[in-house]
């Protein structure tokens, strides 16, 4: 005879993303609003009837259910059903379309379950001016460049999530400042009836006043000419997207850019560019592989997720680079609201000579180790081991009153999360010159906490360590890579 277990199917905590709380016993709870209860056996099969959709005021109702891991017609065991229902509601809001989800029983028909989805959308239109630093991170901007608003790019942002309700995005900029620059892209994740294949272009062109040309004492070193532009860039790019499941997605891309410099870069940086030449234009193909499988990919406390690059950039003397990367995250709950994370970011360029332009590895975009915020390691191959402990320290919302009667009040969630970590690197460069953070361990620590709110916005305040003997207070954005 096979052993019920009751589940218990309360919204409130599902509306607020919360996970469910699992007895050690033969009864699981989950928290919801309505105080509806339905016994589930273990063993016996339920089949999927129909599925009902609410809240989706723009998002096509098929993109919706391109998310879950079941369909109307399957069948599953009762403990299989209730695994498969967070499922989904964790790969809805890992699409970053709404502010809430929810995944439910609506009523039962024999063996028969019918399921209901509820979501809530975010606002998907932003059109606003932006203010954008030239320098690496903030550290760098006030403290080495005494946050010269000169170092800073100004202008119009235009983007728009979830223009078709299709998953869709369109983003358009116009920039001055530091870098004169437009900018113009569209990408769409599903456009044949399977929903397997997606595709993106871009374009953007922009010059530059000021060109960082060299690498001494593992800081960047410009120069800047305040009458004429000293370096001018442009790039086109298409690239298909295919997701045959849900968790794995790949990409091939090909690009074309270019790049040109005045003669002042090449008389102090004959190596700029390869072969002593001031303008480059070459096309570049690559392959992405990316794997999520995490509770809420942009603060993760649980999961997995991985990603491969390979790319060939140029295929001429001047340019000509394979370009290889690897990326792991990996969280672990250790209780409650404590959970450890592990990050290990490794990439390798071939052949080992190549131009300054080419050379970039530690301390530019993802690449980076906390407490050398104030350098660059340039080199061919290289990575790093990042371990964090977390402790979630307070979790709350902000209630808004609504503007209009008879419409909602919104409410802006607060995560304050603290955290010890430490990293160690390494980055081989054959041609070091005066720079002496290559070739060499590094190592660096520190605490700091995360403030986790608005439209997956996340500050860090972190004081780190390093084996220099310098420490500091230092301010970031979060992502996972």
């Amino acid at each position: 005879m096979s052993i019920q277990k009751t589940y218990w199917f309360w919204l409130v905590a599902m509306m607020m993303n919360c996970q469910p709380v699992l007895s050690q016993g033969a009864v699981k709870t989950i928290t919801t609003v309505d105080t509806v209860t339905f016994s589930i056996s273990d063993t016996t099969k339920y089949l999927i009837g129909k599925i009902s959709i609410a809240g989706n005021k723009k998002t096509r109702s098929y993109i919706i259910l391109r998310e879950l891991p079941f369909s109307e017609g399957e069948q599953y065991q009762g403990n299989e059903l209730i695994k498969k229902f967070d499922d989904a509601r964790r790969q809805l809001m890992n699409t970053t379309l709404f502010h809430s989800a929810l995944v439910r029983v609506k009523d039962f028909e024999g063996p028969q379950v019918n399921v209901m989805i509820e979501v809530k959308e975010r606002w998907y239109f932003f059109p606003s001016p932006y203010f954008k630093l030239v320098d690496r991170n903030w550290n760098q901007w006030i403290v080495e460049q005494k946050a010269d608003l000169e170092r800073v790019n100004y202008g119009v942002s235009i983007e728009y999530y979830n223009a078709t309700g299709r998953n869709d995005a369109i983003k358009v900029g116009i920039g001055g400042g530091y870098t004169r620059q437009v900018s113009l892209s569209y990408n769409r994740s599903y456009f044949d009836k399977k929903l397997k294949w997606g595709f993106a272009a871009g374009f953007s062109a922009g010059k530059n006043r000021e060109v960082n040309y060299k690498t001494v004492n593992d800081k960047q070193v410009f120069v800047k000419d305040e009458n004429a532009f000293l370096s001018s860039f442009s790039s086109a790019y298409t690239l298909l997207t295919y997701r045959r499941k849900i968790k794995t997605r790949h990409s091939f891309g090909v690009s074309w850019a270019t790049g040109q410099v005045k003669d002042t870069v090449i008389s102090l940086n004959p190596s700029y560019f390869k072969s002593g030449t001031r303008r480059i234009s070459y096309p570049e193909c690559f392959y992405n592989m990316s794997y999520f499988n995490l509770d809420y990919i942009p603060y993760p406390t649980r999961g997995y997720a991985a990603e491969l690059l390979f790319t060939k950039r140029g295929v001429d003397h001047v340019t000509n680079m394979w370009r290889f990367v690897a990326k792991g995250f990996g969280n672990w709950h250790l209780g409650n609201k404590m959970f450890f994370n592990q990050t290990v970011y490794g990439i390798l360029k071939l052949p080992f000579r190549q131009s300054y332009f080419n050379q970039q590895l530690m301390g530019y975009g993802d690449a980076s180790m906390q407490g050398y915020e104030y350098y660059v390691v340039d080199g061919v191959a290289g990575g790093f081991l990042k371990s964090t402990l977390y402790h979630e320290l307070v979790n709350f919302f902000i209630r808004i009153p609504p503007l209009k009667k008879g419409k909602d009040s919104q409410h802006i969630p607060f995560r304050i999360v603290g955290k010890l970590y430490g990293n160690t690197g390494y980055v081989h460069n054959p041609q070091p010159g005066n720079n002496s953070l290559s070739n060499k361990m590094l190592y660096s620590g520190g605490f700091g906490i995360d403030i986790v709110s608005f439209y997956d916005i996340t500050i860090c305040l972190e004081y780190s360590f390093n084996q220099l003997g310098e420490n500091g207070l230092f301010l970031h954005r979060k992502s996972i890579f």
